[in-house]
């Protein structure tokens, strides 16, 4: 495996490969490598001839108030498992490479970057977009990862690729979780035994509006009044946002009708947790 972290670097590795024709797969990631990081490597490695996986922890998705300074890092430990996972280039670019000294060009992505996290991190989208544009730019892939625990950063990034042409495959892969159901998280490592226990309210209450749905019940509002109550009767846990929208323009609906995504947030003592589940209406 190999380590590339300057810019230009990594580029000309990728064009090196599209002129052999080899189809470029690519997980861009923050690091801190758990279970569901490997997945989507590991399905980038079957879906690719080489495997680009991007270690970049983005200042510019960050709020002034969030855990920028904190965020995990453990850049050994992750080239490691890279390696173990058969990534072909672990690209780790420095933030100076990323934002120069006077970079002033953003992406936004307008009404899909507003709801959900959107309204609770303002800007944290364009952060978003912004980055991972600038990673296909260098990585030119031809099939780029994203996990659907960020359900709505995988929408965001779909549309960016189709409004701006961009030729790039965005595929989205199921939540891995743990043992006991909660979603895996870099951040769950800030969780201590006792918010550990309490965090497995995001997974009670989405499984209960699961069975909920599938049962027939098409009223988003009765749904989500019981994962609320789920949440907020749950100690140490103050719920961020529950909403049940539509899968594709992530607006709240009313009635279920087919399908629709149940997304939550919550604070779980000091930590902000996100988590979202398919609602299927039988």
């Amino acid at each position: 495996m190999e380590i590339v972290s300057d810019p230009q670097d990594m580029q000309a590795v990728a064009l090196d490969w599209r002129k052999l024709g080899r189809r470029i797969a690519f997980v861009p990631t923050m690091g801190y490598f758990h279970d569901g990081h490997l997945s989507l490597m590991r399905y980038g490695r079957e879906q690719g001839d080489r495997l680009v996986v991007s270690l970049f922890v983005n200042p510019a998705q960050f709020g002034p108030h969030e855990d920028l300074d904190r965020y995990p890092r453990a850049l050994e430990r992750d080239r490691t498992l890279a390696q173990e996972t058969g990534v072909d280039v672990l690209y780790v670019p420095a933030t100076t490479d990323m934002y120069p000294p006077g970079y002033q060009t953003y992406v936004t992505v307008e009404e899909l970057s507003q709801p959900l996290c959107g309204a609770s991190r303002p800007g944290h989208f364009r952060g978003v977009a912004t980055v991972v544009l600038k990673l296909f730019n260098q990585v030119l892939p031809h099939l780029a990862v994203f996990g659907e625990k960020d359900y709505q950063q995988l929408v965001v990034i779909k549309r960016m690729v189709a409004d701006l042409n961009v030729p790039v495959e965005v595929v989205g892969r199921p939540i891995v979780r743990e043992a006991d159901g909660l979603a895996m998280s870099s951040r769950n490592t800030y969780l201590n035994p006792e918010e550990r226990r309490s965090a497995l309210c995001l997974i009670k209450a989405l499984t209960h509006a699961r069975d909920r749905a599938a049962a027939g019940e098409t009223e988003a509002n009765r749904i989500l009044a019981e994962v609320k109550q789920i949440i907020t009767a749950t100690p140490l846990t103050r719920l961020d946002y529950a909403m049940v929208v539509d899968p594709d323009t992530l607006q709240a609906v009313e009635t279920i009708r087919g399908a629709a995504r149940l997304a939550v947030a919550a604070w779980v003592g000091g930590t902000r947790l996100i988590d979202n589940m398919l609602l299927e209406v039988n």
